[in-house]
């Protein structure tokens, strides 16, 4: 496995711009949000960014399935403080024996005794537990992650069938009620912060080495933004969100309008609201 470094993200070495134009957020025009936003894309869009973001868990890995299950696993914990999302995620991956996909297809059940007692705030055993089963059962008798998604996205070519689609499959086994609380439901209005975070990093591309761009035929044009409370503040001050929920709602509306300043790749921004929020306090 690549070793990725635990070395502190250097907001130091970011350059600040400085913005010249009118400071009242609302009075900005189109080029201006546009060159601000692009300038701060170059700037969080990089490898140090993935020294500080759960993106490191599925970074340890080459293989297609590892990173797949790797990466739905760190994003699954995605929520509270990074470096203890970033910890617990890797120490699922340790229990795995560091090789996710070799675990779920060779390991027996009654050999799964580590996971019983993970936590992760609200995230339980129980939950861990039927995760992998769930995740297994994909990999059996789904063809894997992408397929699943994949086929979710081409009933109507959009990222919220996608979501209904992989939600219906990854809880047709038997479980507890209070599992589905840890995967979004956009039918009922949900953000899908998560989610829509995991289909950035395994449908995107660049030269920026971030994200993986594994999955192909769900165009980064469709993807929608993972909206968070800083997201969706920075988004706010900006002008580009009105809507005052964090909902489903909220992500078609802002990433509407970052397809406005790239139709091909419109997560690209999430860079740059996500970094602005939360290294900038902007």
């Amino acid at each position: 496995m690549k070793k990725i470094s635990n070395t502190q993200y250097q907001i130091s070495n970011i350059q600040s711009y400085a913005p010249t134009w009118n400071l009242k957020f609302g009075t900005w025009n189109f080029e201006n949000i546009l060159s601000f936003l692009d300038q701060k894309v170059n700037s969080f869009n990089h490898t140090s960014f993935i020294e500080t973001d759960p993106i490191q868990v599925p970074a340890l890995f080459t293989t297609k399935e590892n990173i797949e299950i790797a990466g739905f696993l760190a994003a699954t914990l995605a929520w509270g403080q990074r470096p203890t999302i970033i910890r617990n995620a890797m120490r699922l991956i340790t229990l795995m024996n560091n090789n996710p996909i070799e675990f779920l297809m060779n390991t027996p059940e009654d050999e799964w005794d580590g996971f019983a007692d993970f936590k992760h705030r609200t995230f339980n055993s129980t939950d861990c537990l039927f995760f992998l089963k769930s995740l297994r059962n994909i990999y059996l008798n789904h063809g894997g992650l992408e397929q699943v998604f994949t086929l979710g996205f081409q009933k109507d070519q959009t990222i919220f069938t996608a979501l209904v689609h992989f939600r219906k499959v990854f809880f047709e086994l038997e479980h507890e009620h209070r599992t589905e609380k840890h995967v979004s439901d956009v039918l009922k209005g949900a953000a899908a912060k998560r989610l829509n975070m995991y289909l950035r990093w395994l449908v995107r591309t660049d030269k920026a080495g971030v994200d993986f761009g594994l999955w192909k035929k769900i165009p980064a044009s469709a993807l929608m933004l993972p909206l968070d409370v800083h997201t969706g503040n920075v988004a706010r001050k900006l002008g580009l969100l009105t809507r005052t929920q964090n909902d489903w709602r909220a992500v078609e509306e802002i990433t509407a309008k970052l397809r406005e300043f790239d139709p091909t790749d419109p997560i690209k921004y999430d860079f740059a609201l996500f970094g602005l929020g939360v290294f900038e306090g902007f």
